[in-house]
């Protein structure tokens, strides 16, 4: 297929390829890292897998006035203005999204075997491109398009406006996963695209209304994901109980209230959000203390997985690459071993484990709530969840994320307001129109709503933040208000 541009009439390419994009990531495709994989699975004892979390939101910042401004990179307003805060390190976090792109290859013409995974958003894609910091993308095409580099790193993909799932309208879902492929193949290529299988939810997290989990899990099958990372303390077993195995993979089964059922292999991140457990490289060490386990009768080795930011912090500006290095000269491709996740589990597949065979998880507290359901209808959980609410005030179906202070919802009505709103704008607009999903009318549109549900916007409480939610959320209303009469 031919390549697709990145930018279209300064807009990010994220959409009007569908057809494209479908073939590229259909689950029937095959392995990807099976016939490339230099390691044998009866030779590992442990495994170990660490991926990088990269994301700059784009903001009404390039002018003075915020309803004129030009919607700039975050890190282009940093290096704009780097005599505030720790604008200073705007030079230092391009350089963090970069590096491994040199550190792998530098691995490898070593004799090692280093893996990293990646997590960057729609949004960091396009912010690094328009800023003119492209040479930062192409510091990591060869390890992601040169045969002989691209099993050691993997890309996962994510939403494309880094939006937290439970606070984003259920038809939005699918437009973001979708907005993510279509820029990441302008990026990358379609090839690099068809060997990317692994989900990376922003702040990790997992909505548990048994309602939203399936619509969730359901979009990112129909976006031919095969896998989902998770973190431990959002997820439960059927009974309602912790996990009690945390370093092999799940099957996550998501119930609606209808009854129906769609599921998705799960990769347990574990413990919190701290970024030294990555730049100190905790989960190769906590592998070693690891022997092989079964899963339906077949030994494989266990998955020790962590997710960090990949720039954020003095560890992972300066500590991150130093430990990196050294782990990987630590190991070689026997024992305990670097891993990613899509080639780890393809090579379990391969041994005879079936996903059937695999040990069940659910979005956490709906044991709770399935018990109590009398009758599986639409909106049965609805019900229940009033029902117990009003015994136990304390319940909550919010979702679980990497941190638990900080509620995506609760206090930040003057963001979600205008953005709802301007969901249901879209929506009401579109879906029932013959639009040209290639025009720049939609893609303006598009960009707008999905810049719109960052969740940036609410992670740095109220101020200039939920001023510039309000403000996209008010352009992208102009903008159907006006295109779409």
């Amino acid at each position: 297929m031919d390549q697709i541009p990145e930018i279209v009439n300064g807009l990010p390419n994220i959409c009007g390829h569908d057809e494209q994009v479908e073939q590229c990531t259909r689950p029937d495709r095959g392995p990807v890292y099976l016939n490339e994989t230099n390691l044998r699975l009866e030779k590992l004892q442990s495994t170990c897998a660490i991926a990088l979390h990269m994301q700059q939101p784009l903001i009404p910042a390039g002018g003075g006035d915020i309803q004129t401004a030009d919607m700039i990179s975050n890190l282009d307003y940093m290096n704009r203005n780097q005599g505030t805060g720790d604008n200073h390190n705007a030079g230092v976090f391009a350089d963090c999204y970069g590096r491994m792109g040199d550190i792998i290859p530098d691995l490898v013409r070593e004799g090692k075997s280093p893996r990293v995974m990646f997590d960057y958003s729609g949004e960091l894609f396009y912010g690094l491109r328009k800023m003119g910091r492209g040479d930062v993308l192409e510091r990591l095409r060869g390890i992601t398009t040169d045969p002989h580099l691209r099993k050691h790193a993997e890309w996962m993909g994510t939403m494309w406006g880094h939006a937290v799932a439970s606070s984003t309208p259920i038809p939005d879902l699918k437009l973001h996963m979708r907005a993510w492929q279509h820029n990441f193949a302008a990026v990358y290529g379609w090839e690099a695209l068809s060997r990317v299988k692994g989900f990376s939810p922003p702040e990790m997290h997992l909505p548990n209304h048994p309602d939203a989990a399936y619509a969730y899990v359901k979009a990112l099958k129909e976006c031919g994901y095969k896998w989902l990372m998770v973190q431990e303390h959002t997820v439960e077993s059927p009974e309602g109980h912790g996990l009690g195995e945390k370093h092999l993979p799940y099957l996550m089964v998501c119930k609606n209230s209808c009854g129906e059922e769609v599921s998705i292999i799960a990769i347990i991140k574990t413990q919190g959000s701290d970024t030294k457990l990555v730049a100190q490289m905790q989960p190769f060490y906590e592998a070693q203390g690891l022997r092989r386990k079964e899963i339906g009768g077949v030994s494989v080795p266990p998955i020790v997985t962590q997710i960090g930011d990949g720039e954020n912090g003095g560890v992972m500006m300066n500590e991150f690459p130093q430990g990196y290095r050294q782990a990987a000269h630590r190991m070689n491709s026997e024992g305990v071993v670097m891993v990613n996740a899509t080639e780890y589990i393809e090579m379990i597949e391969a041994a005879g484990v079936k996903e059937s065979m695999l040990p069940k998880l659910q979005p956490i507290n709906q044991a709770k709530v399935f018990s109590q359901i009398k009758k599986w209808e639409p909106g049965a959980a609805d019900k229940v969840i009033a029902e117990i609410k009003h015994s136990n005030q304390h319940f909550s179906m919010d979702g679980g994320s990497w941190t638990n202070n900080i509620s995506w919802e609760k206090g930040y009505e003057n963001v979600l307001t205008p953005m709802n709103k301007l969901s249901a704008m879209f929506h009401e607009r579109i879906d029932k129109r013959q639009v040209d999903k290639n025009s720049h009318e939609y893609r303006n549109a598009l960009f707008h709503l999905l810049v719109a549900e960052t969740s940036c916007f609410r992670y740095w409480g109220q101020g200039i933040w939920t001023d510039y939610a309000r403000e996209i959320s008010r352009r992208g209303s102009d903008i159907l208000s006006y295109d779409f009469k």
